[in-house]
């Protein structure tokens, strides 16, 4: 299970002081819509120079303009992309042919998407899933539970994420799960010492 730092409504310099801090210490740094939305992704350079050689995913949510917005993020040196699992399947299926080309990863994010949307967009076979509870509606209550269930209905699906407010002490658990990534954000972003934060969840998950 890989760790995902996600940094979101701070501005680019401190996004960079956070990625200095986490350097080493995590699988892939996520930069969070927020700053996708205010900044643009041309003006992100500095995070992505700061990143090195951690992966780096740019959490866009597209939900239209596929292989525009996929285009644009991988040329731009971003990793892994998002795509709303709620957009049209032509707009799913240009991201998927955009993340192809440029042999990179896309994450669809499954955030208000019922049972029979799931099943519908299913068939991106490498790519990975994305479990959301949104900010707004706080923390997801049972990870481990959501995941089991989510595996049990969908066994077609292979590659999985979780997000949503995961606590350093569910972590072990949700790495007995055999899930892809887990994505963590202030509770390590906003730690006193945001190094600690990170090296102690990433202690857990082993």
């Amino acid at each position: 299970m890989k760790l995902q730092v996600a940094i979101d409504r701070v501005p680019v310099e401190q996004a960079v002081r956070i990625i200095q801090a986490i350097d080493g210490q995590t699988d892939i740094i996520e930069i969070g819509t927020s700053l996708t939305k205010e900044f643009g992704l041309r003006a992100l350079r500095p995070v992505l120079e700061a990143a090195g050689n951690t992966s780096v995913l740019a959490d866009i949510k597209t939900c239209d303009e596929g292989a525009y917005e996929f285009d644009l993020g991988f040329d731009l040196g971003f990793d892994y992309l998002t795509v709303m699992g709620s957009a049209s399947m032509g707009t799913l299926e240009a991201c998927a042919k955009s993340t192809e080309t440029h042999g990179r990863v896309m994450m669809i994010d499954l955030l208000e998407c019922d049972e029979q949307r799931i099943e519908r967009i299913s068939g991106f076979q490498n790519a990975i899933y994305c479990l959301h509870t949104s900010v707004d509606s706080g923390a997801t209550a049972d990870p481990v539970a959501q995941v089991r269930a989510f595996k049990a209905r969908f066994p077609q699906i292979r590659h999985i994420a979780i997000a949503g407010g995961i606590k350093q002490h569910q972590l072990a658990a949700l790495a007995q799960e055999n899930i892809d990534i887990v994505i963590m954000g202030s509770a390590i972003t906003k730690a006193d010492d945001i190094t600690a934060a990170c090296q102690a969840c990433r202690k857990e998950m082993q």
